[in-house]
């Protein structure tokens, strides 16, 4: 089953770099070259904010 809707997911972006985000395990994570940031989802809600990110590898 999908974190967030799929028409959600397609409107949301990094509120980082303006990239699109994708799903990945409990997070959504951006796709941009340059952000490396992976957002939580808690209880089916996107906490988009730069606070709560965790960078990725």
């Amino acid at each position: 089953m999908p974190l967030v809707e799929a028409a959600l997911l397609d409107i949301l972006a990094c509120p980082a770099c303006h990239a699109p985000l994708r799903e990945d395990g409990q997070e959504l994570v951006c796709t941009g070259e340059s952000c490396g940031l992976a957002y939580p989802v808690r209880d089916g809600v996107p906490v988009l904010l730069v606070d709560e990110a965790r960078r990725t590898g």
